[in-house]
């Protein structure tokens, strides 16, 4: 069971543009057959910046493809595990490291299936079955890593409600700074934005299912979490450092 802390008083002045953005993913090993699908299928490669030329999807133009990548791409390929944050006064990149790294050597390496599924309309990469030690790491890191949190500003509170929140969402909003986490965190690794049904939707299911079955064909083992770092505000996601479990 989750201790759930109290609510914040109040929200965060909004932040410094140039100030970086901090999130802890989980993300395949830079350069292996799932990473690589990722990089060229969102046309990034997120642990080296290296823009890559997107496959041809028939049905969609290059532009129409690139649209419907956009946001994926930014983020890089991944699955969140801690949601984006920006420091908490006082706190350090350094300091942020050394919890990192000590977090993930206390957890254990496990495997599981991925296949490609729809979430929200969104298509991605989500495990097949569910796996309660995958909402087990994520449930730890939202809770053992939230000092370096600075709370969230009124203009993000308002973004995140944009979409309609639950009340449940509300106050996971309201307590961790994210709607999606603890009893609503569902693990995925994006790959579009939201699709309706329709032959764009149809086109892109047709060229992502064989690509994603080469891939997902053996069990995806996760043994490390990534610190992805977004520079400055409107810049891409980097992966920086990986942090191999100790188990």
């Amino acid at each position: 069971m989750v201790d759930f802390p109290s609510f914040p008083d109040g929200a965060a002045a909004e932040p410094d543009p140039d100030l970086p953005r901090y999130a802890l993913y989980v993300a395949p090993e830079p350069g292996s057959p799932l990473a690589e699908f990722g990089a060229d299928w969102l046309g990034r490669d997120c642990a080296t910046g290296e823009v890559r030329q997107q496959p041809t999807v028939p049905g969609l133009s290059a532009e129409r493809l690139a649209e419907l990548t956009e946001s994926a791409r930014g983020y890089g390929f991944h699955a969140t595990i801690k949601p984006p944050f920006y420091l908490r006064e006082g706190r350090s990149e350094a300091g942020l490291l050394d919890a990192f790294a000590a977090f993930a050597k206390g957890r254990e390496p496990f495997e599981v299936r991925l296949g490609l599924r729809s979430l929200g309309g969104f298509l991605a990469l989500m495990m097949s079955p569910p796996d309660h030690r995958m909402s087990a790491l994520a449930a730890d890191a939202v809770r053992d890593l939230d000092p370096f949190r600075a709370l969230p500003s009124e203009a993000e509170l308002a973004r995140r409600r944009e979409s309609g929140l639950s009340a449940q969402q509300e106050t996971l909003l309201q307590q961790w700074g994210y709607p999606y986490v603890m009893g609503e965190f569902r693990f995925h690794m994006t790959l579009s934005a939201r699709l309706a049904d329709g032959p764009e939707r149809d086109a892109m299911v047709a060229a992502l299912a064989p690509r994603a079955e080469a891939v997902t064909a053996e069990p995806f083992r996760v043994d490390a979490l990534a610190l992805f770092k977004q520079s400055r505000k409107g810049s891409d996601f980097i992966q920086v450092e990986r942090f191999g479990f100790g188990g």
